[in-house]
């Protein structure tokens, strides 16, 4: 190899290497912290936005400004789709988001445990998406800009036949469909 294709070899990896590390990721969702004890998923309190010179902050009215100071998931008890009381900070935190980015729709995707067959926990599920998108309407969120579906039990979060995998797998997760800063 001559040693001008060389530097130029070397040149090109140092630029994808330098251009790999300046690319935004997004946030992986790990579940710490937002599950504990099993049967009680808890909601960590809203830190607000990011504000100041951090680099990676996610931009305003963006996707990831609403997962990361909003909170994109609420959780429920086995069998029901009642709004749980510790979920409601949240769900008033998506609203307020939501009315100061009215060109946004959001999609509530019900989700349910492994348990059950699958038309009780797709019904379930619809159940638990149609809870939180009348949660989001009577606090005042335009009914036309939310859409609901169910995955039943297709789209754990969780891995596991367990009663922390089952608590984390029943939930209600505010998908940003349109209009978020991308």
């Amino acid at each position: 190899m001559k040693p001008s294709t060389f530097v130029r070899l070397a040149a090109v990896g140092v630029a994808v290497t330098a251009i790999a590390a300046c690319t935004p990721r997004r946030p992986v969702e790990t579940g710490a912290g937002e599950v504990t004890p099993p049967s009680n998923p808890q909601y960590p309190s809203n830190p607000g936005p990011v504000t100041g010179g951090n680099l990676g902050a996610p931009a305003p009215g963006s996707e990831q400004d609403f997962v990361v100071n909003v909170g994109d998931r609420v959780y429920f008890d086995l069998d029901s789709y009642t709004v749980r009381s510790e979920a409601r900070p949240r769900l008033d935190a998506q609203v307020a988001w939501l009315q100061r980015y009215p060109s946004v729709t959001v999609r509530i995707e019900g989700n349910a445990d492994e348990r059950g067959t699958r038309e009780y926990n797709l019904a379930l599920g619809a159940r638990r998406a149609e809870s939180i998108r009348t949660y989001l309407i009577e606090r005042g969120v335009n009914a036309g800009r939310i859409d609901t579906i169910s995955f039943g039990k297709e789209r754990p979060i969780a891995a596991g036949s367990t009663e922390e995998a089952w608590a984390r797998n029943r939930n209600a997760h505010t998908a940003i469909v349109s209009g978020a800063t991308r």
